[in-house]
């Protein structure tokens, strides 16, 4: 069993804040010539890849059974529903909307960990993720009046991955976390591809094997490459603290997202989703700043 070491833990996240939304942009720019489905098989099949020689060469054990093959496998498909569920968001909203409107999830995620996990939220963390939830209703922006049913993706997408992250937690302190990895793109390239192979056949648009442009291929492996990092440093994260200490960290993927957003399809937020993405960073910011001085203190001081 991996020690909990909060702070770390934080760091792992924060890189996965970068990455992730980066991966998301990848995705939009793709989504409008590439199926959905083809996307997502990329997306794994590319992570194993990537990762099977890695557990190969290094020795890694990567054999799971009873539990933990189940909760791999668990998580496995949850991973493909909010994937395919964000990607789709990203079709009708811009990055940054879309991100915001899932960053429900820390939230339920905090509240997950609480009542069904119990682990302990100090009364200054769970402060600190409402705020941070504050900032996110700030940045919200997109019309429901326009866009419909569609903006309801992202709030799918902040249910099952708050589900995921728990599990993840549940089955990181028991397993090497690359393996873990490499098994899950397995699972889930071996559920897609069926999938894919009919859908081709019965000419469903958004389950078929039709390959973008030569020139945007390598889109594709950008978002298979960033989603195993980014997901690899948060499975990592989960190793060294309580899901409910990285919830309110979470919210740094919305700046991010706004920033990539701009850079790459020049959205910019207004005056109101500014100051929620500032309410959103100084939350984040307490939270590290807690967390230095929980790891200072004595052992038996109720976290906060």
């Amino acid at each position: 069993m991996t020690q909990d070491r909060p702070v770390f833990g934080i760091f792992l996240m924060l890189g996965f804040c970068v990455l992730a939304p980066l991966g998301d942009a990848m995705a939009k720019l793709l989504g409008e010539t590439t199926p959905l489905g083809l996307l997502v098989m990329v997306r794994f099949a590319v992570q194993a890849v990537i990762l099977i020689p890695l557990v190969a060469v290094t020795g890694r054990p990567w054999r799971m059974r009873g539990r933990i093959l189940r909760l791999t496998l668990l998580r496995t498909l949850l991973h493909i529903i909010g994937i395919s569920a964000m990607f789709s968001a990203l079709q009708f909203l811009p990055l940054a909307d879309a991100v915001a409107i899932a960053f429900v999830m820390p939230f339920i995620m905090m509240l997950l960990g609480k009542y069904v996990l119990e682990e302990e939220v100090g009364s200054r963390r769970l402060a600190a993720c409402v705020v941070g939830f504050i900032g996110t209703l700030l940045v919200i922006q997109p019309s429901f009046a326009e866009v419909g049913a569609p903006a309801l993706l992202p709030l799918i997408v902040a249910v099952v991955f708050a589900m995921f992250m728990l599990v993840t937690r549940q089955v990181a302190k028991e397993s090497d976390p690359v393996s873990l990895q490499a098994v899950s793109g397995v699972f889930a390239t071996i559920l897609l591809a069926p999938l894919l192979l009919i859908g081709t056949q019965m000419n469903i648009q958004e389950l078929s094997m039709t390959l973008p442009s030569s020139d945007l291929n390598w889109l594709l492996i950008a978002i298979g490459v960033l989603g195993t990092v980014a997901h690899l440093l948060m499975t990592w994260s989960l190793r060294y603290a309580p899901s409910a200490t990285l919830a309110p960290m979470q919210y740094l993927e919305i700046p991010v997202a706004t920033l990539i957003g701009w850079v790459i399809f020049n959205d910019l937020p207004d005056g109101l989703a500014a100051a929620g993405i500032v309410i959103t960073i100084a939350a984040g910011l307490y939270v590290i700043l807690r967390e230095r001085a929980s790891a200072r203190s004595a052992p038996t001081e109720t976290p906060a």
